[in-house]
């Protein structure tokens, strides 16, 4: 007797698609897939990405992007890459809902 009927496993290459019940649950499976991919997306979403500075005569301000280093591109991309596998997690409704973010956090 086969008791798995129509239950399925999680993939390990595909983010955990919330379908708007049981939030905990995903956030959990969520919180370790994106930990999986990269320790520091969790941190972009809870904290936002950091925005790349400069300080001038003693007065911080932002970098314009032909100042960006490497570590300030490696940041935007966690962002977008944070976002692209949150997108990936949620239906059409959601997606409307929070598509116009700039920001894994706002998501």
């Amino acid at each position: 007797m086969n008791l798995n009927v129509g239950l399925e496993g999680s993939s390990i290459s595909r983010s955990p698609f919330f379908d708007g019940n049981n939030y905990s649950f995903w956030k959990t499976r969520m919180t370790i897939f994106l930990q999986s991919l990269d320790y520091q997306l969790c941190n972009i979403i809870v904290n936002g990405p950091r925005v790349p500075t400069r300080v001038v005569e003693e007065v911080e301000s932002i970098k314009p992007e032909n100042g960006f280093n490497d570590n300030d591109f490696r940041m935007f991309q966690l962002n977008s890459k944070a976002k692209h596998v949150l997108f990936c997690a949620v239906g059409p409704n959601e997606f409307n809902r929070i598509s116009s973010c700039d920001s894994a956090k706002q998501l």
